[in-house]
């Protein structure tokens, strides 16, 4: 059926491996972690982030910065973007790691 059968089998591998590595590693928490380096550590990642006057906000973690993080691709708002004040931010909220 098909004459390379080895070509196929490894581009189907390379699919998979590449899938899996876009899976999110989860919020891995430290002892002395802050705020702004929970929200580093998902830089690229899609994160929901709970404010202390709760509302929430959800989108692509683009950059952090001394004071402030810029969300891409809000969802319900994807041709949106946001910045946020980092100290306002009460929760990190990010998709756990598969099991």
């Amino acid at each position: 059926m098909f004459p390379n059968r080895k070509i196929l089998a490894v581009f189907s591998l390379t699919l998979c491996l590449a899938a899996a590595a876009t899976v999110q590693a989860g919020l891995d928490p430290k002892a002395d972690d802050s705020v702004k380096s929970v929200l580093s550590r998902q830089t690229g990642q899609t994160v929901e982030l709970r404010l202390k006057n709760g509302e929430k906000i959800s989108g692509k973690v683009e950059l952090v910065g001394k004071d402030l993080a810029h969300l891409t691709q809000l969802t319900g708002a994807e041709f949106y973007e946001a910045v946020v004040v980092i100290d306002d931010v009460a929760a990190v909220v990010a998709r756990a790691k598969a099991k």
